[in-house]
């Protein structure tokens, strides 16, 4: 069985995520999108669920993390190209993100990566 993941972030200001993503090329699912929350589209199985905090504190009585000051999850995305990866990264500079590193070589793979508006971090590979 085929089964799809939905990854569900918390974010501050809804609009200008959607707007952040859309400039890396990502779009979105309008029916599970709304006032609260947004689907990225990141392929046929798998997408993240952008959700204002205050939704997003709805699904847990954790406190939510502010990944500005640490980690709570490592989002990493395979790319088809070395070019394609560091086109997203500079995509995401562009659109206000940083690059918390520089482009790394482990053996054959290529990664690079970025924080989005929130500070979560998004890891980009490329391994022919």
């Amino acid at each position: 069985m085929s089964r799809k993941i939905y990854i569900n972030l918390p974010v501050r200001d809804l609009a200008r995520s959607k707007e952040f993503f859309a400039a890396l090329g990502f779009s979105f699912y309008a029916k599970f999108s709304g006032e609260f929350g947004a689907c990225m589209i990141i392929s046929d199985d798998i997408y993240v669920m952008l959700l204002t905090e205050p939704f997003f504190a709805t699904f847990t009585s954790k406190p939510i993390a502010d990944a500005k000051t640490s980690t709570e999850v490592l989002v990493c995305l395979a790319c088809d190209s070395r070019a394609e990866v560091d086109d997203l990264v500079r995509l995401a500079l562009a659109a206000g993100g940083r690059a918390p590193r520089p482009p790394q070589e482990h053996d054959s793979m290529y990664g690079h990566g970025f924080e989005d508006l929130d500070g979560h971090l998004w890891e980009l590979i490329f391994q022919p």
